[in-house]
């Protein structure tokens, strides 16, 4: 190779590099919305096609609804969510430095006279009051860090909110021209992926989806019924309580905090039977949907293991902030399903080829 054709090809390199460099440097602050709007994109696609298709096919206006219903349904609530907890977080830890410091929630008289295990029921409530001194010095030395944390948690969800927005924006212009953009990742993707190229852009699709619906559908679910629950007992701020419920039900044990505080709330304020209807309600409603929704939602899609959930949700929310809850699972089920899809494609291709009957 002549020495003059090397060296444009090493400039021709060269300038890609420093293109592509650039353009990921340019990109970065939005790396975040980028992938929000993409899962959304992705998970409501079939909303989005029903939605234009009433609209007589009028893509523009379709989008513009779809970002709308972003906005009323993830990024209202989150904002909301950021501003109660950044203004009420020091009145909400004062109220529970002065229960703590009230005497002991006495056993309602009735409690030992229910058939069978009332006098057991009796029996262990007169233990935890007995070992209230050493709880609340417990729960006092928890006091501030949970002051800190719901401070910082304030805070993340309020510079989230921003990603959010570009994540609006992007999305209008995904939703408008996503026709046109798959087909340009399909002929990408077989020209990259090659024999399993065809394929791949609908698994990419059917395990996004599916992870969303089952995780997303199910954390929805569970809040909207704790919302009822709260608002049937009289809990305050029941629609901030069903908001925080649906972000926790994305993690093992989540819901309980919430319902479980509603319950002590309703017990200290001489509630005792609205009390017993919120473990009865948060027990057999709120945290039961988990077994059998996300089954079910999960099994229209891919599923994705407890595991890799956790980790997606924590690990999100430390890669991208407060929106890496959303990108998180996504993101690890793609890259699991993609890791199956490689290594079961050359086993598929040899034995497909062991199968032709041989010239």
């Amino acid at each position: 190779m002549p020495t003059e054709q090397r060296l444009r090809q090493f400039v021709q390199l060269a300038a890609l590099g420093i293109v592509v460099v650039g353009c990921y440097q340019v990109l970065l602050p939005f790396i975040p919305a980028i992938l929000f709007a993409v899962v959304v994109c992705i998970s409501t696609w079939p909303l989005y096609e029903r939605l234009r298709c009433s609209l007589g096919g009028r893509s523009t206006l379709a989008a513009l609804v779809m970002v709308l219903l972003l906005v009323v349904l993830v990024i209202g609530p989150s904002a909301l969510l950021a501003a109660r907890l950044t203004n009420n977080v020091t009145s909400i830890v004062e109220a529970a430095r002065t229960l703590l410091e009230n005497g002991p929630i006495h056993a309602p008289a009735w409690l030992k006279d229910i058939p069978i295990v009332g006098a057991q029921l009796d029996d262990y409530w007169q233990g935890l009051a007995s070992g209230r001194e050493e709880a609340a010095a417990l729960f006092h030395g928890l006091l501030e860090p949970a002051k800190d944390f719901l401070l910082i948690a304030g805070k993340a969800i309020g510079q989230s909110l921003l990603q959010m927005t570009f994540a609006v924006f992007i999305g209008f212009f995904l939703f408008r021209d996503g026709d046109a953009l798959v087909e340009t990742l399909r002929f990408g993707l077989d020209r990259l992926a090659g024999p399993i190229g065809t394929d791949m852009l609908a698994t990419i699709r059917g395990t996004v989806a599916g992870v969303v619906h089952g995780i997303f559908g199910t954390a929805l679910a569970q809040a909207l019924v704790a919302w009822i629950g709260f608002l049937i007992a009289g809990v305050p701020g029941a629609f901030l309580l069903a908001v925080a419920t649906f972000f926790l039900s994305m993690v093992p044990v989540g819901p309980p905090l919430i319902w479980g505080g509603a319950t002590f709330w309703l017990f200290n304020q001489g509630n005792t039977g609205w009390a017993i209807f919120m473990v009865l309600w948060g027990f057999f409603a709120i945290s039961s949907i988990d077994n059998f929704v996300k089954p079910y939602l999960i099994s229209l899609g891919s599923g994705l293991p407890l595991l890799l959930i956790v980790l997606g949700v924590f690990g999100g929310v430390v890669a991208f902030g407060f929106i890496g809850i959303f990108i998180g699972p996504p993101l690890l089920a793609l890259g699991l399903t993609l890791v199956r899809l490689w290594t079961t494609a050359p086993a598929a291709e040899a034995e497909a080829s062991a199968t032709e009957p041989s010239s």
